[in-house]
């Protein structure tokens, strides 16, 4: 089932003759994305949470961000169906909107869980739904014990032929910094033997919050994700980390020039 339509493997939010309201835009989502995570929450609460719930959630998530005037930009879905079986997809992390748009660009195609925070599967009301997704949950506190959790968690579900979204860095950052950028992610393909996808993005319309991170402020402009070609690693992976991180410094730079 194709969730979002597109061409060439692109999607582009097309709003017809008649653009939403930009009006009061954060007060217009919030209603919106606490209306669909309750209801996502309660399925996952009954062990009713499965992979096309995960996906219409996703979905609800996309059409709420387009209603108050964000127009979401996909390119490169094809890149997801270029190859059999599964892949550690590796991005950059700006804001909470990834987290909740990713399953219905990749799940469609390929089953798909992520590494997270362990903060996440304890959050009110989401922690359900993430903890039925399978995640594997690292601390961000101690990285010799997040890298076996994740060379072991995430091997386990590879081979099962689910595959993972590694955010690298530390925290949610608008200014991508490759310094920060860690080479988890390739560590975990080299010793599964499956492909890297790298994917850029720019998710800076949800800003993360002063208070509440997770609630920041609702900005009207474009979120655009980009999927490159899966790479193989060879050797130590090395080249193949530049490369993922060429990608998403060359994508954000071409995306600043259009705003």
């Amino acid at each position: 089932m194709e969730w979002l339509k597109t061409n060439n493997g692109v999607y582009v939010t097309d709003w017809g003759k008649k653009k939403p309201s930009t009006l009061f835009p954060t007060l217009r989502f919030y209603p919106k994305m606490m209306s669909v995570v309750i209801k996502a929450s309660s399925k996952a609460k009954r062990g009713l949470y499965d992979n096309v719930e995960w996906c219409k959630s996703s979905l609800g998530i996309v059409r709420a961000l387009e209603s108050v005037g964000i127009g979401v930009e996909v390119s490169g879905m094809n890149h997801i169906t270029s190859f059999s079986g599964p892949a550690v997809f590796i991005s950059n992390h700006m804001s909470t909107l990834e987290t909740f748009v990713l399953p219905v660009i990749i799940q469609p195609h390929k089953d798909v869980t992520f590494i997270v925070k362990d903060s996440l599967i304890e959050y009110p009301v989401f922690k359900h739904i993430m903890r039925s997704r399978n995640p594997v949950v690292v601390s961000r506190t101690n990285a010799r014990e997040d890298l076996k959790r994740v060379i072991e968690g995430g091997a386990e579900r590879l081979a099962a032929g689910v595959s993972l979204v590694v955010f690298p860095q530390t925290t949610r950052v608008v200014r991508f910094n490759p310094a920060e950028f860690n080479s988890l992610g390739i560590k975990l393909a080299r010793r599964t033997n499956v492909p890297v996808v790298p994917i850029a993005l720019k998710t800076d319309a949800w800003s993360n919050g002063k208070r509440f991170k997770d609630f920041g402020r609702i900005i009207p402009k474009w979120v655009r994700f980009a999927f490159a070609e899966p790479l193989w690693i060879k050797e130590k992976g090395i080249e193949e980390h530049q490369k993922v991180v060429d990608f998403i410094s060359q994508k954000l730079a071409e995306w600043e020039k259009q705003e």
